[in-house]
Parts: structure tokens; C-alpha cells; sequence
């Protein structure tokens, strides 16, 4: 009991600030670079004639180059911290935005996008995740929940809101309006609120450098990895293709944009329910429950095409597995492995899953055609999700004592 008090009075702080600020971050980056694309898509190719197939492409671009990045941000985090790293992420945002509003042709375009690939390795949930992790261990499930539930209201308030915008501004104007909130509202928040000491790595025996290079060559973590990246594809398809698909179906813009809109208040509601569900089942029965719920919400999407009440409850509880995943890729590590080398790991267990993830808008565009539209499509990625949940249960390590 005493050495357990004394532990507790070494342990620094949590800093105060961090957690509101990555909460409010974390609705605005995923909300402005990530989800405002789905819903401006069609008017962008609408007034440009750039092919959905290349603007979808473009945006699959960034995220493979976050993916690339984020294995040497999650390094560069577990030394020095989340203050620099995250607030040179904000810039870059804002300036990736401005070169996709004034993009004059397709490559450009794509360059605006490259840059934002770095913005979301350097911004999005993998940085926040660290931080929280290194911070609030060992109750990083409590913080790391709290800033899920936020972020998991990026959806909920930016696509309708993008919609709105997009209403009365063009396509152009109302990117140049996102990058403007974008920059006001991240980049003083991560300048100022994370600027607390960055501790020390819960453990640091030579021992651990050397587990961390085997789990990284382990066959639990490659299939783990396998598991993330087949289901990663699939989900991040369906949040891309969902607005296509409402619009296939006759639904108008702004009923699709509300239908992707609901998923994100169904990712917060979700995520109130992930600790309980921690505490009854392993790490591997998590995952195999999660991911399979996963194929089975996407199969639902295919099977739905009325009433419109119906499909915004299947977009609910799609959002409420979406945001458990959320929870189970940032636990994965810390679950198995610990939480020595929680950026390194984690960086690597997410570039594959966010390569794919980034291939899945690309993908469904192309596959939609030949499928014979985005029903099919989503036919085809409930079985890719089925595939998945067949390997989680293999994905168990021991949990380091």
C-alpha cells in the first residue's frame, strides 16, 4: 500500500489542459480534413469534370501517405512528445487545404492532398492516442475514451455543416472557409494546451527494446495487423461510399450527408460501452466480436434501401461499431504488449490498416462500376470484414508483467 502511494505521488500530473484540447481537435481535424471530402466530392467532380474515380484517388493519396508517415511520427512521439509534432500538423492542414481549394487541375489537386496525408499522421487519433497513453497510464482507457466520444462527433456536426456550406458557397469557397476554422481552432490548441513535461516510458529495461523487436516479427502482431487492414478497408469504404450509395437510391444530398452525419453520434454512444465490454471479454474475443459486427452493419447497408429512418438506425449502430474499433486498434498494443513502445508499435500496427484504408475510396469507386453499383459493393465488403473476423481470434499475446 505504501510503495503504491509513493508511486501514485511520483507519478506526474495529468496536464489539465491536453485532454479538452485533443477532444476539441480531434471533432475539428477528423471533421475538416477527413469527412468533409465524402460530402463535397460530388460537387467537386460535378463543376471540375476530374473523374470520381481521380479525386477519389487524390484523397486515397494522403492517406497512404499518412499511413508512410505515421511510422516515423510514432517514433518521433514516444521521444519528444505530441506539442511540436501536432501544431506543425495543424499548419499543414490549413495549407493542404488551401492548395485543394485552388487546385487548378488534377495533379495538383493531389499535391494538396500529399501534404494532407502528412497533416493526418501528424493530427489525427494515432498522435492524440500517444499522448494520452504516455500521460494517464495507467488509467489511459478513461482518457482515451473521453477523446473518442469527442472526436466521434467529427461526423455529426461537419458533414451536414460542410452540406450547409456547400448550399450557398462552391466547392472552393467552402474548403478556403474549413481551412480558415481549421487553423483557428487546432493550432493554438495544440501550441498551447500540450505543453506539459513529456514523461518518461512507463518501463525502460534493455529487455523491452528487444521484446518490442520480436512483437514486432511475432506472428500475433502480423496477424493482428492482417486483421486491422482487411477490416480497415472495408469500414473506411463504407464511410466514403455511403453518401454514393444514398444518392444511387434517389436519397438527396443533404439526407446523405445527415445518414453519414447520424454514424458519428452512433460512434459516441458506442464508445460509452467499450470499458464495460473491456472488463467481460480477452483482448482476441473484443476484436473477433467487434470486427464481425463490422461485416454484419456493412451487410445491412446492402440489404436497407428503405424507410429512411431505418437506414439512419443502421447508420447508428454501424457508427457504434466504428467507434469501438476506434477503441480496440488504440488499446491493441497496451493490451498485449504494453506500453513502453506505444508509438513505434502502434505506428507500425496502423500504416498497413491506414494503407488500406486509404486504397478503399479508390477501390470503391472502381469496383462499384463493374459490380453493378454500390449495393453490390457493400455485398463485397461485408464479406472482407467476414474474412477479417476469421483471423482475430488468432491475434492473443501475453500481456507483459
Amino acid at each position: 500500500m505504501r510503495r503504491a502511494a509513493a508511486a501514485a505521488r511520483d507519478r506526474p500530473e495529468h496536464p489539465r489542459a491536453a485532454l479538452p484540447a485533443l477532444c476539441a481537435t480531434q471533432i475539428v481535424s477528423w471533421g475538416i480534413v477527413y469527412y468533409a471530402f465524402p460530402v463535397l466530392n460530388p460537387q467537386i467532380t460535378a463543376a471540375t469534370g476530374w473523374s470520381a474515380g481521380a479525386t477519389a484517388a487524390a484523397f486515397s493519396l494522403g492517406l497512404v501517405v499518412s499511413a508512410l508517415a505515421g511510422i516515423r511520427v510514432g517514433r518521433i512521439l514516444d521521444r519528444r512528445g505530441p506539442r511540436i509534432v501536432m501544431t506543425v500538423g495543424s499548419v499543414l492542414g490549413a495549407v493542404s487545404l488551401l492548395i485543394v481549394a485552388a487546385a487548378p487541375n488534377v495533379p495538383v489537386f493531389m499535391a494538396g492532398w500529399a501534404l494532407a496525408g502528412l497533416a493526418m499522421a501528424t493530427t489525427f487519433y494515432q498522435p492524440a492516442f500517444a499522448a494520452l497513453t504516455r500521460w494517464w497510464a495507467p488509467d489511459h482507457v478513461r482518457a482515451l475514451t473521453v477523446v473518442t466520444l469527442a472526436g466521434g462527433l467529427a461526423s455529426t456536426v461537419f458533414a451536414p455543416l460542410t452540406a450547409a456550406l456547400a448550399d450557398h458557397l462552391s466547392w472552393r469557397h467552402t474548403y478556403l472557409v474549413l481551412a480558415a476554422v481549421l487553423a483557428a481552432v487546432t493550432i493554438p490548441a495544440h501550441a498551447l494546451a500540450l505543453r506539459a513535461p513529456w514523461p518518461d516510458a512507463p518501463t525502460s529495461p534493455a529487455r523491452a527494446a528487444v521484446d518490442a523487436a520480436k512483437a514486432e516479427r511475432g506472428r500475433p502482431f502480423l496477424l493482428l495487423a492482417a486483421a486491422f487492414t482487411l477490416s480497415g478497408f472495408a469500414l473506411y469504404a463504407v464511410v466514403v461510399a455511403l453518401v454514393p450509395l444514398l444518392l444511387e437510391r434517389g436519397y438527396t444530398t443533404s439526407q446523405a450527408a445527415w445518414a453519414l452525419g447520424v454514424g458519428g453520434a452512433g460512434q459516441t454512444l458506442g464508445r460509452t460501452l467499450y470499458a464495460a465490454l473491456a472488463r467481460r471479454t480477452t483482448a482476441t474475443a473484443r476484436s473477433t466480436i467487434l470486427i464481425a459486427l463490422g461485416g454484419v452493419t456493412t451487410a445491412a447497408f446492402a440489404a436497407v434501401s428503405s424507410p429512411y429512418a431505418l437506414l439512419l438506425a443502421v447508420s447508428v449502430v454501424a457508427g457504434m461499431v466504428r467507434g469501438n474499433l476506434t477503441l480496440l486498434q488504440a488499446t491493441a498494443i497496451t493490451d498485449r504488449w504494453g506500453a513502453t513502445h506505444y508509438g513505434r508499435l502502434s505506428g507500425l500496427l496502423a500504416a498497413p490498416a491506414t494503407t488500406a484504408a486509404a486504397l478503399a475510396p479508390f477501390a470503391g469507386a472502381a469496383l462499384a462500376v463493374p459490380l453493378g453499383g454500390y449495393g453490390p459493393l457493400f455485398c463485397l465488403l461485408a464479406g472482407v470484414s467476414a474474412a477479417a473476423a476469421l483471423i482475430a481470434p488468432w491475434t492473443g499475446a501475453a500481456k507483459p508483467h
